[in-house]
């Protein structure tokens, strides 16, 4: 049980620790301070959902499937290309150090921009699906997968929600308008790398 618990958790962060159009996200909204618990919590459960059906055996529906994971590849490259021309777009304006006190988008569009940043985003299967649901195989007993699967969601919603509250500490930094223009454009390039990656990978 202690070896599915520790393997389970530290594999899951380390995964979700990689840098990624999700996690960019969460950074900037828990920097803007806005809506920030609710798109730790719609991270972290989306993140449960997919470890469940990883460690339940998703590869099944691929085999069924063998088109899904290129339908992904090419929906999460369209979506990550046009988050990405978005952030070039404000870092253009030069103007987010003063959205930050404006009123944030509503609740319903940014828990829709984040959800749609994580089930576009093909490498969250991956990861979740693939990499986590192969490590969960060399847990034979039912408890052991359950005990490994309990501790990866919960090292989700740790990364999350420390990534998104966390940020704050970094806000003396991000003052100024050029400090937010620097952090658009490397959204943004961070975007179209991971999409130029879908495209040919």
């Amino acid at each position: 049980m202690i070896s599915a618990a520790v393997t389970g958790f530290f594999t899951a962060f380390a995964l979700i620790l990689a840098i990624g159009a999700q996690n960019a996200f969460v950074l900037r909204q828990g920097l803007l301070g806005h809506h920030v618990f609710a798109v730790a919590l719609t991270c972290a459960l989306s993140d449960a959902i997919l470890i469940a059906l990883g460690v339940a055996g998703f590869g099944v529906l691929v085999e069924q499937f063998p088109t899904l994971p290129l339908i992904m590849r090419y929906s999460g490259a369209a979506f990550l290309l046009g988050y990405g021309a978005l952030r070039f777009y404000a870092a253009w304006k030069g103007d987010a150090h003063l959205d930050a006190a404006k009123p944030a988008a509503s609740l319903r569009a940014t828990v829709l921009t984040c959800l749609m940043l994580t089930w576009l985003n093909p490498h969250v299967y991956l990861d979740t699906l693939g990499l986590l649901g192969a490590v969960s195989t060399q847990f034979e007993a039912l408890s052991s997968k359950i005990v490994f699967a309990v501790s990866a969601v919960m090292a989700s919603f740790t990364f999350f929600f420390s990534l998104a509250y966390g940020a704050k500490l970094m806000s003396p930094i991000m003052q100024s308008n050029r400090a937010w223009q620097i952090m658009d454009v490397g959204i943004g390039c961070l975007m179209w790398l991971l999409a130029l990656g879908l495209i040919l990978g």
